[in-house]
């Protein structure tokens, strides 16, 4: 396996010389069909290392998966990966921290080219770099079944963000979900990421969590969900944006009109951040769940955000936790969502503020008005102990007495919550129905106790494991 080079170091000229001429994208192909392969006008990436050299042709066209998975280890000159192998027919493949290197990986993206069984592929912790990545990217323009690939921590860098940029460009694959987390991007590779989003419709959900990212980069980001028209969920968690970032994004979400789910946690956005994306809450009509925890926002900032909540119409979860504000902005919050008779908040997370009995006695009269309202703050200042006791009864326990007493079964009272009676509710129908249901009187405390209890994977409040419960 001497002179392991990127696959783009060979010229057309050099391939053309080839008793063989493969290039690595043609050789998936030609790997994964029944038909010799068609020349699709891609650009030509080839090594010696990366292409199957397999003498017998016949054989090389009818291989299965797993043999050919095994051939390809044995070129590469790697070790199989058992837990592969024995899951190649599963939907979801985790092969997270499995040292696989790059031509690991390449084996592996040589295998999966014809799988059509495999949706989630996790690759994290990998060690793949650039000719992992180039893999994995030739191989999902063959395979239309593959909707969602997690390579964090990889340690991509701007290398990696070249190949993933130029991927997102083409629109050609069926993938919806991309996690690039921790893969040291800094503001030169974000700008090409972005740039390629800008006009991608076809990923919906990406992680850029825990890079390098700073205000630079956050200006692309802006002019990127400008003109985005797919994306749902963008995590830009644990990066460097701070004030300019966050008015870049006002500019950006003044005119989006598909983001749902901004994670933008343990950045810098400061005061001047939270009075631009209080600006954005007045007009925004998309976005839902919004995550400003650790961003050295204080109460003036707060004052901001709240004055954008007066006039949101979407907004349903907002978390602030970690932020330096007090009992004065969580009052200006809640507040504001008692003015505004439109609001959608169902969850607000302040939980590091200690709050006053007055908080308390306006925050029930903010629930008479929003009962799908929950606010997690810390604690009731000179609340004794005695006084929360009560909030530690079990309340499946008290949801089984009440269907013992009444002769029916557990899941036919949460089925009577739903028009329909269906089997599963979003988070928030489903606390507004328990709030304002009075078989079985329910503290908040416990209320969120029995969400942890009945949510899914799909964070919906599911009860089709009660079925089967005895009366």
């Amino acid at each position: 396996m001497d002179n392991d080079e990127p696959l783009e170091s060979e010229t057309t000229e050099e391939a053309e010389t080839q008793s063989t001429p493969h290039s690595s994208d043609e050789m998936l192909y030609c790997e994964a069909e029944s038909a010799p392969a068609v020349d699709k006008g891609k650009p030509t990436r080839e090594s010696s290392e990366t292409d199957l050299e397999i003498e017998d042709t016949e054989k090389y066209f009818t291989t299965g998966q797993k043999e050919l998975y095994m051939e390809a280890c044995n070129l590469m000159g790697v070790v199989p990966v058992s837990y592969f192998i024995l899951n190649m027919e599963e939907s979801y493949m985790n092969l997270n921290h499995h040292g696989l290197g790059p031509h690991g990986t390449k084996a592996i993206a040589i295998a999966l080219v014809s799988n059509t069984s495999l949706i989630t592929l996790e690759l994290a912790d990998n060690s793949i770099m650039e000719e992992g990545i180039l893999s994995l990217v030739e191989m999902l323009q063959e395979n239309y079944y593959l909707q969602e690939l997690n390579v964090s921590d990889n340690a991509l860098g701007f290398e990696g963000a070249k190949i993933i940029s130029e991927f997102l460009q083409k629109n050609s694959s069926s993938l919806v979900s991309l996690q690039l987390a921790g893969n040291c991007f800094k503001d030169q590779s974000a700008e090409l990421l972005f740039q390629a989003l800008s006009n991608n419709y076809r990923i919906k959900d990406i992680d850029f969590s825990h890079n390098e990212i700073s205000d630079k980069g956050g200006e692309i980001l802006g002019n990127m969900l400008a003109l985005n028209v797919g994306l749902l969920t963008l995590d830009l968690s644990w990066n460097h944006l701070c004030g300019r970032a966050a008015v870049s994004l006002n500019y950006g979400l003044r005119s989006n009109v598909t983001l749902r789910t901004l994670d933008l946690s343990m950045n810098g956005c400061g005061n001047e951040g939270a009075a631009a994306l209080g600006e954005v809450l007045k007009n925004n009509s998309s976005l839902a769940y919004l995550n400003l925890s650790n961003n050295d926002i204080s109460n003036e900032g707060i004052s901001k955000i709240s004055r954008g909540l007066e006039f949101n119409e979407c907004l349903r979860s907002l978390k602030l936790f970690l932020n330096p504000m007090t009992v004065e902005g969580a009052l200006s919050l809640i507040t504001s969502i008692r003015k505004n008779p439109r609001s959608k908040m169902e969850y607000l997370d302040i939980s590091h503020v200690m709050v006053s009995e007055q908080f308390v006695r306006i925050l029930d009269g903010v629930y008479n008005i929003h009962p799908q309202l929950d606010v997690i703050y810390k604690a009731i200042q000179g609340l004794s102990a005695k006084k929360s006791i009560f909030q530690s009864s079990n309340p499946m326990k008290l949801i089984q007495i009440y269907a013992e007493q009444n002769k029916i079964r557990v899941v036919d009272f949460f089925k009577s919550l739903t028009p329909t009676g269906l089997m599963k509710m979003p988070v928030g129908e489903f606390w507004k129905a328990m709030i304002m249901q009075n078989k079985i009187p329910l503290t908040r405390y416990q209320l969120r106790e029995l969400i942890k209890r009945l949510k899914d994977n799909t964070g919906m409040v599911n009860f089709s494991d009660l079925e089967m419960m005895k009366p």
